[in-house]
């Protein structure tokens, strides 16, 4: 009896670990195949007037993106200076302050339940508040929906980073007569900077490339973005617009675009995944 039961454990431990190569391959698989598609189709529309020249009129030859890109920049920027820094002071009260709070718990819980709402309902909830209120998109309501979106990824791996700092530093501190403030920032957050960058760098990549939102929010226009409180150009809206258009000029420019949102995120990934190898090094 004792033999067949460890033939068995034996033969399902196999088992386990050839369906999880198995997945492992197939995930890497498809991943490949998507990055070398993008990437052959995507080349051939990446030159100099790609950055630097607007949409060329349907069924011209020749324009570029240069608005959109400067438009997805200015978005994200905003998004990133409104939802990091809430997000970051968000983590540190759930993790310095309010850990056993019911307040805290409610917090938590709040983040945890944006985690997991679908971007399109977050930019449904700006249209609401703020598109129908101004009477027309803008590049501000873009942003803040992308905001939304970062700041429950940026206070939930706050959290997690600065509770990995062991509480003997902390101690340490205080037994000294520093302030819980200046401990918190001095030495917690210098302990956890590394996974904190990291964390920073994975959200924004996330909202990088969310079209949904932006539908709702800041829609788009083959303009310059001269203010952002009109409909601004972005990458996402674009391709969205120009894959299901009949012109073969926009189609190729859809691709160039989707391969520069792509090279930006694996930028940002492989950065981020390179600081946190460092601070486990």
């Amino acid at each position: 009896m004792k033999l067949k039961s460890q033939r068995r454990r034996r033969f399902a431990d196999v088992m386990l670990k050839v369906t999880a190569f198995l997945s492992a391959v197939i995930g890497l698989f498809f991943l490949g195949w998507i990055l070398l598609v993008v990437i052959k189709q995507g080349a051939a529309a990446i030159d100099w007037s790609f950055f630097t020249k607007l949409p060329a009129p349907p069924g011209g030859e020749g324009g570029g993106l240069g608005n959109a890109i400067l438009g997805t920049l200015y978005m994200t920027l905003l998004a990133a200076v409104v939802g990091v820094p809430i997000g970051i002071l968000s983590g540190v009260y759930l993790s310095e302050y309010g850990r056993e709070s019911r307040f805290g718990a409610l917090v938590r819980f709040t983040i945890n339940v944006m985690m997991g709402i679908p971007s399109i309902i977050m930019g449904l909830f700006i249209y609401t508040i703020l598109v129908v209120t101004m009477g027309h998109f803008s590049g501000y309501a873009g942003g803040l929906a992308l905001a939304l979106l970062i700041l429950p990824i940026v206070a939930r791996t706050t959290e997690d980073m600065l509770s990995l700092v062991p509480h003997s530093l902390r101690e340490s501190a205080l037994a000294l007569g520093a302030p819980r403030w200046k401990v918190t920032l001095g030495i917690v957050f210098r302990a956890a900077k590394n996974g904190l960058i990291t964390g920073v760098l994975l959200a924004v990549a996330r909202v990088s490339g969310e079209t949904a939102p932006l539908l709702f929010t800041s829609l788009n226009s083959p303009y310059w973005p001269t203010s952002m409180s009109e409909p601004t150009a972005n990458l996402t809206v674009t391709i969205f617009n120009y894959a299901m258009s009949p012109y073969a000029n926009w189609q190729q420019a859809a691709w160039g675009a989707s391969l520069l949102i792509m090279i930006a995120v694996l930028s940002m990934t492989i950065l981020a995944r390179f600081i946190l190898r460092g601070k486990q090094e």
